[in-house]
């Protein structure tokens, strides 16, 4: 039986490469508009979020005009309303700023421990276990820190402070409860120290290995090797990783809640780290459901909006900083 000739005219030939090409199209067009989809998706909920809390603060802001920003007195009082945004702003602020001080460093160092000073199957196990602390619910860390560590905080860290130190240095004066705004900072720091280590080991271990060799090549002791070629190439990533775990410090709501005291008004200022003080979610937190009439509703949903407004500009600068930072050191290696 003769074969059949498998040789395909010119013609053919044409048919079926524009048959393949429609196809390709086709598939190229569609993941493309599925993938803009899913970006302005994204932009979307951004926007509707925004229109939303602006919409709802609208009122306060007519009424307070910017001192609700600036202003320091929280009254819900019906026919006495007074709020300001200030105190729990500073608050925000100074237990993020507690957090990142303690949790950078050690993160970093856990991260460095992890992939470069022990042996890879019981790095793995650290690994896992960072992973899984870094799943705790917050409110686990909120109760754990309510009921048992605060007490640590205050016997062993705070009241020694305040003995030996209060009378000279005024940010141990104030005489120490455990709920306050430096128990907070230590807690956030404990609860973003997962997030920011599981982030840093990932780009500490995209550094070549060529490149740690060649340090060693050189005669440089771990400690060198480490601060030569892999904190160097590796900053921009580690600065990210900080990022990301002030952003979940600055908006975490239930575990500061629990434990910074929340203090309202003008008590809510930290004049000292052992002060009681609150943040904008905790003060969301505490009083939306109690809120009793529509211009309290909407001093709470102008908080959402600073928090907005905070949380956005802190991405936008940390953006400008890494790309200042991976420019300078590109510009360094060339």
């Amino acid at each position: 039986m003769p074969l059949k000739d498998s040789r395909l005219t010119h013609s053919e030939l044409v048919k079926k490469l524009d048959l393949r090409n429609k196809k390709s199209f086709f598939g190229d067009n569609f993941f493309k508009a599925l993938v803009i989809g899913a970006s302005l998706y994204t932009l979307l909920m951004v926007a509707l979020v925004l229109f939303a809390l602006t919409e709802g603060s609208i009122p306060i802001f007519v009424k307070e005009g910017f001192n609700f920003i600036t202003g320091t007195n929280w009254n819900a009082v019906e026919g006495r309303e007074s709020f300001g945004a200030l105190p729990y702003i500073i608050g925000t602020l100074v237990s993020s700023a507690i957090a990142m001080v303690i949790a950078v460093p050690i993160s970093v160092g856990i991260a460095i421990f992890i992939t470069e000073m022990i042996p890879k199957r019981l790095g793995t196990v650290l690994s896992f276990v960072v992973e899984l602390l870094a799943a705790v619910p917050s409110i686990i860390y909120g109760l754990w820190a309510l009921f048992v560590f605060r007490f640590w905080i205050r016997d062993y860290i705070e009241e020694p402070l305040h003995n030996s130190f209060g009378e000279y240095i005024s940010i141990f004066a104030r005489a120490p409860f455990g709920l306050d705004v430096f128990t907070a900072g230590i807690v956030l720091a404990i609860m973003i120290i997962p997030i920011i280590t599981a982030v840093s080991r990932e780009v500490i271990k995209a550094i070549p290995h060529s490149q740690k060799e060649a340090a060693y090549a050189l005669g440089a002791t771990r400690w060198e090797m480490v601060r030569t070629a892999i904190l160097p190439s590796s900053k921009t990533g580690l600065m990210g990783a900080s990022f990301l775990g002030l952003g979940r410090a600055i908006g975490e709501t239930m575990l500061v809640t629990l434990i910074i005291g929340n203090a309202i008004g003008l008590a809510a200022i930290p004049t000292s780290l052992f002060s009681q003080s609150q943040t904008l979610s905790s003060i969301i937190a505490n009083e939306f459901n109690e809120a009793s009439n529509d211009l309290h509703l909407s001093a709470l949903i102008g908080l959402g909006l600073v928090l907005f407004i905070i949380t956005v500009f802190i991405n936008i600068m940390a953006i400008f900083i890494i790309s200042k930072v991976s420019k300078s050191y590109s510009n360094l290696r060339e």
